[in-house]
Order: structure tokens, then sequence, then C-alpha cells
């Protein structure tokens, strides 16, 4: 025992020592392997404190801290010099010489280099040593926090171990009435409270002002503004009033604790009882307070939860039975726990077997009073976990709320599980696992009442400023600020259950410290720091593309297309260049990925080669220029106009007003038509079908001067009309013609057309079609057996009288001409 209270001197006189500074404004290491060396000793003891435990930790995280600030010393001259003894050129190879004085002088460098990296080296060194104490630090107080939820105490089931919680109140009740009779024996107390009486009297008629009518008058005003106004942010208003209804009663609580103090009538254990008081005034009213938030009494007030009137009213009963035994639990670990030994008969001076005996008969009273504190917090969390689990039954996955009940759902089955085992664990014995189940649970569900809560907020208040309702449910800003909330509630949810502050500053010195990646380290500073460059070279450019497309390039004699492609050259070449300037204002150094960079190179080259290709056409097509925007284009078999040229695909309306995405590599690699490159003329083909019989030269004289009347029909080259053959049916024509505008081709066609059809009307030329002859063999087997047939035939069709040939001369339709169709 003097060996370690002899240690524990040491340890806190070396902590002691002030992190001194030397000549080169450097840690003291010396300072530090002192202090590294008594901490060493003292974690080698098993019966260290954990407050020592705190202490030791606490001071190497300043000296971890420490080295790594002197971990960067000399960076810039470091620099430099690294970049001296890059201009000299690299170092001659083994066996090689270089010249006398640029050898002289690479040395001298190198040597100063080296001496300039040594105090980053060391601090590194000391950085890990101090690293690797607090990891240990850590590794221990874990290692006991889990002895502590699996340490068995005695049984509440047991009935030999309820008397010592009947001795355990028996004697606190004893103490307390012992205190407060000697205290109201004391005449300086009587004086002491004639001297504060006016004090003590307006702050009690305060306090029970406040825990009397507070609330309800809170409740009324809330009443008020929900039902009699409709003012704009009313809920915003409604819900910071209805707060007042846990913040009057609390104030109250507080002012009548300190005149109760005042009095000087109260001994210490009351005195305890009373400070802690207004928290649990506040735990009731605050489980109270989300239980109405969450289940309002009011129908036609929105929920958190869908559920109905009675449902409402089942899970305020809950929220508040929930709060009850919470404040229960804290009076027992924070009025009853500390003092249990003392009341069994531990206080003072007494024998260690003595004070084992106290001490496990005090651990056995405990374990009485918190099984039934389980219990009902236990049959609390159980129904409340049934509403929950109400939420998610019937759920599809086309439910616009479907992942919200399934985790209702989810939250709802851990609950009863925990509901149901720590009860269990409780009674049996392993009460530090059953408040490491219950209490946290309970915690839980508030701290997501009070982000639903938040959350709402949030969205009231962005509906009240954007001006709408329906802004509420579309918009994405309350979304993110949810999210956001729901982030921020992620330590507390961890130090509920049982993380340590000390856990969530390493892990947050860690994050700060980031992530090394091929040897490069990635941190917060650094990735803000890229984003935020990066960001302003972003919107440069694009500012820079905006000025010159609408402001430059239209005065200029580039066409549109052209155009585009220098916008969007400029735009790849301004991304290009804000990522390295943001790479190299961020620091970090890419020669060390080179290597990572090529592996990832060969998986990414086939597994996006796809992407890559159509990314390289699309650079292709910006460059040679082989469509344009506008341009009308044949490609796939779509004919359309080109809306947009973006670096993976081409975006091409058709004339059906739908637009196709054609990847670029299709334009590279496969046949594209492109109607209008260069300019809008095209050639027009329009065949005409004359009969046979016609007269071909008056036929070729009509088609010609149709083609040169027309306006858009170019004169140079002239149109003409060709005879190009007999076909089946006809004598087959074509207009030949060049356009002005290829795009009104079908408006061209159309218009010659009407022109070709008066005009052959007008000279008496017949367009031919086409024309088929029918024979039937054997007609006369049609009428030979009328009484057979007639009941078989159509109601509409009726046999012929006497055989006749059914052919040109039978009068059916389309029969009229020859035998051989051609119209002769």
């Amino acid at each position: 025992m003097i060996r370690l209270w002899l240690q524990s001197l040491a340890l806190v006189l070396a902590l002691a020592l002030p992190l001194a500074a030397q000549d080169d404004n450097l840690p003291d290491y010396a300072a530090f392997d002192a202090v590294a060396t008594q901490a060493e000793d003292a974690l080698s003891e098993t019966k260290i404190s954990d407050a020592q435990l705190n202490t030791l930790r606490a001071e190497m995280v300043k000296w971890r801290t420490a080295f790594s600030e002197a971990r960067d010393v000399n960076a810039d001259q470091i620099a430099t010099v690294k970049s001296q003894l890059a201009a000299l050129g690299p170092a001659p190879e083994e066996g090689a010489t270089e010249d006398d004085v640029i050898g002289a002088r690479r040395t001298e460098l190198t040597e100063q280099l080296a001496k300039l990296q040594a105090p980053g080296i060391t601090a590194t060194e000391a950085e890990s040593r101090a690293d690797s104490m607090i990891r240990a630090i850590d590794k221990r107080v874990r290692e006991r926090q889990a002895d502590k939820l699996l340490r068995l105490s005695p049984s509440a089931a047991n009935p030999v171990n309820w008397t010592d919680a009947a001795s355990l109140l028996r004697w606190m009740g004893a103490w307390i009435y012992d205190e407060t009779r000697w205290r109201f024996t004391q005449p300086v107390n009587y004086a002491e409270l004639r001297n504060n009486a006016p004090v003590i009297l307006g702050l009690v008629v305060m306090a029970l002002l406040l825990l009397a009518r507070g609330r309800r008058w809170m409740m009324r005003l809330t009443d008020w503004m929900l039902s009699k106004t409709a003012m704009r942010g009313r809920n915003i208003v409604v819900a910071l009033v209805s707060l007042g209804q846990v913040i009057l009663p609390t104030l109250g609580a507080i002012l009548l604790t300190v005149a109760l103090g005042q009095t000087s009538l109260f001994g210490p254990i009351l005195t305890e009882l009373l400070n802690l008081a207004p928290t649990l005034v506040f735990t009731v009213l605050m489980a109270w307070w989300l239980g109405m938030r969450i289940f309002p009494a009011r129908p036609e007030v929105e929920s958190a939860l869908n559920l109905g009137e009675e449902g409402r009213a089942e899970g305020r009963i809950h929220a508040l039975s929930l709060g009850l035994a919470l404040a229960a639990h804290q009076l027992v670990m924070f009025w009853i726990t500390p003092r249990a030994e003392d009341y069994l008969g531990g206080a003072g001076n007494v024998a260690s077997d003595k004070a084992q005996a106290v001490a496990e008969r005090a651990d056995a009273a405990l374990s009485v009073l918190q099984a039934p504190l389980h219990i009902f917090a236990a049959v609390g969390l159980f129904r409340m976990a049934q509403l929950l689990r109400r939420q998610a039954r019937g759920t599809t996955d086309e439910d616009a709320n479907a992942f919200r009940r399934k985790l209702f759902g989810w939250l709802g089955t851990g609950l009863i599980l925990i509901a149901l085992a720590a009860p269990v664990l409780g009674v049996v014995g392993y009460v530090s696992a059953a408040d490491a189940l219950i209490w946290p649970a309970v915690l839980t569900l508030g701290l997501f009442a009070a982000v639903a809560i938040v959350q709402n907020f949030l969205a009231e208040l962005y509906v009240t400023v954007a001006r709408g309702e329906e802004v509420r449910r579309d918009s994405l800003i309350p979304i993110l600020g949810g999210f956001l909330v729901a982030l921020a509630a992620l330590p507390v949810l961890a130090l509920i259950w049982g993380a340590r502050v000390e856990d969530l500053i390493e892990l947050w010195t860690s994050f700060k410290n980031g992530i090394s990646v091929g040897g490069v380290r990635i941190s917060p500073t650094s990735f803000i720091t890229f984003a935020v460059v990066f960001g302003i070279g972003y919107a440069v450019t694009r500012a820079f593309q905006g000025a010159l497309k609408t402001t430059i390039l239209p005065k200029t004699n580039i066409d549109k297309g052209g155009q585009n492609a220098i916008t969007s050259g400029i735009g790849y070449v301004g991304l290009f260049l804000a990522a390295l300037m943001a790479i190299s204002t961020a620091g970090i150094d890419l020669s060390s990925l080179a290597i990572v960079a090529g592996a990832l190179s060969v998986g990414i080259g086939f597994g996006l080669q796809t992407i890559v290709q159509n990314f390289v056409s699309g650079i292709i097509l910006l460059i040679e220029r082989p469509i344009s925007e506008g341009d009308w284009i044949e490609v796939g078999g779509q004919h359309g106009i080109v809306k947009n040229i973006s670096v993976r695909s081409t975006v091409v309306e058709t004339f059906d007003r739908t637009d196709v995405i054609v990847p670029n590599a299709d334009f590279i690699s496969g046949t594209v038509t492109n109607w209008t490159r260069g300019n809008k003329m095209g050639r027009l083909i329009l065949p005409v079908g004359v009969a046979y019989g016609t007269d071909t030269r008056l036929v070729e004289k009509i088609l010609t001067d149709i083609a040169q009347a027309h306006p858009l029909v170019m004169m140079s080259p002239a149109p003409y009309a060709l005879f190009r053959g007999f076909g089946a049916d006809s004598l087959d024509f074509e207009i030949r013609a060049i356009l002005s505008d290829v795009n009104f081709i079908l408006n061209v066609k159309s218009e010659m057309n009407h022109q070709i059809a008066a005009r052959f009307a007008e000279h008496g030329i017949e367009i031919p079609f086409a024309q088929r002859d029918i024979w039937i063999r054997n007609p006369e087997t049609l009428v030979a057996q009328p009484a057979k047939a007639a009941p078989a035939a159509s109601p509409s069709v009726s046999a012929p009288s006497s055989p006749a040939p059914l052919g040109p001369a039978a009068g059916l339709p389309g029969n009229e001409g020859a035998g051989d169709g051609d119209g002769r």
C-alpha cells in the first residue's frame, strides 16, 4: 500500500512538470520521458484508480498535441532544401562520378536536410509513444467497464436481501431525523432564519406560485394560441411557449431549493435531496412535455406518429411513466447510493472485514431497490415499443414513408427485447447490465423524440419564411436541416450508451488528423481547402464561360456550333486547372499516389472503357465538329436536330419531338448523315409515274416548269426532270432539284405534288395505280347445287341464276382494265 502511494505521488509530481520548451521552441523530451516512465510504472499496477487514469490520460493528450504540432517544424526550410537538391539533378549511380563542386554541395545539402528533419522525426516518435499510452489507458478503462457490467450482485429475488434494503431505508430515515432534529435545536439556526426570513418568504411564494400555476398558465396560453389566433408562424410560437410548461415549474423548484437552503434547518442529507429536486422535476416535466409534443391531445394537430386519439393518450401516459421511472433512478443513484455504506454502518474507520461485509449489504440493498424500478420502466418501455411497431404494420415498398415506418418497427422490436431482458438481468443480480440496457433505452427514446420535435420546428420555420404550406413537403432545405439535427444527435446518443467524452474527443482528433492513402494524408482541413478552392475555380470558369458566350462570341463570325465548342472547351480546361490548383493548395502530393493510380487505372480502363470512349469521342466531336447544335442529322436510323453535345452523349430531338440520347462513340465509329453541315442546301428527288401511252415530252416539260417555278428551288444548278424508265404499271419520271433550305424538303414535296396533280388533270394525263384481275376457275360449281348452297350463303350474297364468267365484265370493283393490269 505504501509503495502504491509513493508511486501515485511520483506520478502527480511528474505530471506537474511543465511542457518546457527547448532552445528551438520544441517540447521538452526529457520531461516527457520522465512522465512516460512514471505513467508506464503506474499502469503496471492493477490498483490504480479511475481518477488517476483520467488524469494520466489528460496529460498524455497534452503531450501528444505538442508533439503533433512539432512534427511540422522546419517544414519550409525542408521544402527549400529539397528543391535545392532537386535542382542539382539526380544523384549519380553507384560507380559513377560527378563534378566535385556539385558533389560537395549535394553532401552539404543532404546533411542540412537530415538536421532539419531530425526534430520532426523525434516528435513523431514521441507522439507515437504518447498515443500508445493513451490507447493502453483506454483499453484498461474499457476492461473495467466490461467487468462492471458483468459483475454479479446479490439477487433481488432472494428474500434474505430484502432485509438489507429495509435496513438501508430505515437507517437513512433515522439519519435524516437525527440531523434535522439537531438542526432545529440549535438557536443559531433560528437566528439565521429570522435574518433571512423576508428573502425566504419571497422565494417560497414565487416558487409555490410557479410550481402550482406555471404549467397551467402555459397550457392555457398554448390552447388559446391554437384555437383563437391565425397568425403566421403560430405553430412556431406555440412550440416555444409550450416549453414554459417545463421551464416555469423547474424554475420554481430551483427557487424553493434556494429558499429552503437559506433556512439552515436541514442537514447535509436533505440538502443533497433539495439540490437534486430541480433535476428530478425537470426530468418528469420534460418527459411529459415530449409526450405531449409527440402525442398531441388535439386531433387536428399533426403528430410524428400516425395514431388515433386512444393511441395518443396511451403514449402520453407511457411517456410520463418513463419520466417518473427515470427520476426515481436518479434519486437512487445520486442520493441513496453515495451514502448507502454509511447508512449500514460503514462510516468512519472500520476494519477491512467489516467494511467488506457492509459493502456487500449495501450492494444487496441497492439491487433490491433497483429491481422495481427496472420492472416499472420495462413495462412503460414495452408499451411504447408496441405503439412504435404499429407504424410498421401493413407497410409496402410503394409507401412514401416506408423507410420511416420500417425504422419505427425496428426500433420497437429492439425496445421490446430490452424491456424483456433488462428486468430479468436485474432480478438475477446483473444490476449494472440491466442499468446499461434499460436507462439508455429510455434516454434514447427521449432523444429521438427531441430530434423529431426539432426537425418539425425547422420545417415549420421554413414554411413560415417561404410563405407556402406546400413548400414544407417538397423542399430539400427542411430535409437537410433535419438530417443535420440527426447527425448532431449522434454524439449525444453515443454518450447515452456508455461512450466516454474522451472517446469522442479521440475520435474527433483522429478525424481531424485524417487518413493516410498511399502516403498522402487526407484530413478535413485539406478536404475543405480543396472544396473551397475548387468551388472558386468552378465559379470563375462558369462566369468566364457565360461572359464569353453572351458578350464576345456573338460579335464574331464564328457559327453557333463553333461558339459552343469553344465555350465547352474552355469549361473543360477551367475545371482541370481548378482541380490542379485545389490539389496544390490543399497540399496533396499526388506523386505518392502514382502507384495506386496506376493500379486503379487498369481496373478503370476495363470497367469504364465505354464511358472513357464516349468521353474521348465527345472531345473529338467538339474539336473536329462533324456535327453542331442545330444540325439535321441521321444516325442509327433516327432523323432529328442536334440539341446538345455533352461529354458523354449527344441529345437529338426527332421530328416527333422526342429526345434521343446517342452515345458520342456512335458518331465516331458509325455512319452519320449531316443534312445541314456547312450549308442548308440539299437535293430533292420526287418520283412521278404516268400511264402508258402518255406523251413523255409533255410530262417532262410540265415537271420541269413546276420545279423551276418553286421559290426554294435553286437555279444553279438548274432543276430538271428525268424519264427513268418503264415500270411495271407506269412510265417513271423524277424531279431533281437543289433546295436552298433542305429543312423544308417535305413542304416542297407536298407543294409540288399538288401542282403535279393539277397540271396532269388539266392536260388529261392519267396517274396509274396498281390493278389485278381475278379469274375463278369452274364458276359453274357455285350454282350447281342451289338448294344446298342457299342456307350456307351469307344473307347479303345471292347466287346468280345462270353461270356467268367473273372478270372484267362482271363489274367487280377494281377489275376495270385488261387482264395484265398495266392500265392499257
